[in-house]
């Protein structure tokens, strides 16, 4: 008897082995392929989104082949419209902000210095701090190298581009193998909550993609028209930001007002506060009003839930991380509710128990 049982344990403990062995691995290699990995996943996000109009087509009797490449024709002969009418007049001012960049940086600096006269109690605070106003703001070349930075292979990026629009193609015009291997992943008794699931994070995911395509196109219009009022330089660069700013919920703003009120700077201190004074406003009026009516049919999420998963996202992959972390957020959502919320017996004194929590002496 006592050999069966000695097996037994040493069948336990060699499985257990491998499989931590298995696991361990497992680990090992995604996170060595992990850029990949997000590039796949950010290529099934926008695939579920363009699949969403094609299969609509494909419901009215379309075949999905042509309602396919009449969805991808409308997508790059937008993107090259747009492309042709703007690009070559971004480029341009992109050019004279570089090539103007010391000289921002000069003028910006003697503003601030010269507004900092008028507070002597605050500027000797600085001084015996041993901060001065250039190492304060960053240097000419650190700048310049920064933005170099940006830059990568043409070649590899080429190809990459190229790996993602043929996973985005793949799926959406020959959807079937993937789904299918999605649903092999639950078992049998559980594949009505994974489709219902997969089901919600798809309104989602287009309810979040209408909204940033709407809020950026009106953020973008307003920021020109203001900076070129004003006469900020780069002000189709910087309209331009504002039109992704979106993609990146809450750090989006800094990212998109932050710049143009360092140039505006280089003009004025005025000039620079009425600029960061519109895009405080702004951002009120897209943050608490615009947006939130936009996505409020698709997109029931906490602000909260988007900004911890932001910066868990950000934290962990960096800017890839961040343009993911609002559909990550809506598809834990959607298996959330679907997988845990929906088993959970109705509470009908949850309001009251919400109250007393929240107005508890």
């Amino acid at each position: 008897m006592s050999l069966p049982q000695h097996n037994r344990l040493f069948e336990t403990i060699k499985s257990t082995i491998l499989y931590i062995t298995g696991l361990t691995l497992l680990l090992f290699f995604t996170f060595k392929i992990i850029s990949i990995v997000l590039l796949v996943i950010f290529a099934l996000v926008l695939g579920i989104i363009i699949s969403a109009p094609v299969s609509r087509f494909e419901k009215r009797g379309m075949k999905r082949w042509l309602a396919s490449l009449i969805i991808f024709i409308i997508i790059f002969g937008l993107s090259i419209g747009l492309g042709w009418l703007i690009v070559p007049h971004i480029t341009n001012q992109l050019d004279v902000l570089i090539s103007n960049l010391p000289t921002y940086y000069t003028s910006a600096s003697n503003h601030i210095a010269s507004t900092l006269k008028n507070y002597p109690e605050f500027n000797r605070e600085i001084q015996d701090s041993g901060v001065s106003i250039g190492s304060a703001m960053p240097s000419v070349g650190k700048t310049i190298i920064g933005l170099g930075n940006f830059s990568f292979g043409l070649i590899g990026g080429i190809f990459l581009f190229i790996v993602f629009v043929c996973l985005v193609v793949f799926y959406v015009t020959h959807p079937q193998p993937i789904v299918e291997l999605y649903l092999s992943l639950f078992q049998p008794r559980k594949r009505e909550s994974a489709k219902n699931a997969m089901q919600h994070t798809t309104i989602m995911l287009v309810g979040w993609m209408k909204s940033n395509l709407i809020g950026g196109a009106i953020q973008s219009v307003l920021v020109y028209a203001f900076l070129s009022i004003i006469n900020v330089p780069g002000a189709l660069v910087w309209a331009a930001l504002a039109f992704f700013s979106e993609l990146i919920p809450k750090l989006g703003f800094y990212i998109m007002a932050i710049p143009p009120t360092l140039v505006a700077l280089s003009i004025s201190p005025l000039t620079a506060f009425w600029c960061l004074l519109f895009f405080l406003l702004l951002n009120e009026l897209v943050s608490d009003f615009l947006m939130p009516k936009l996505r409020s049919s698709t997109m029931n999420i906490h602000p909260v839930s988007s900004l911890v998963m932001l910066l868990a996202m950000g934290a962990a992959f960096g800017l890839t991380g961040a343009l993911l972390a609002t559909p990550m957020a809506a598809i834990i959502k959607a298996f959330y509710e679907e997988f845990y919320l929906k088993k959970l017996p109705e509470d009908p004194e949850m309001d009251q128990r919400i109250e007393e929590i929240i107005y508890s002496k």
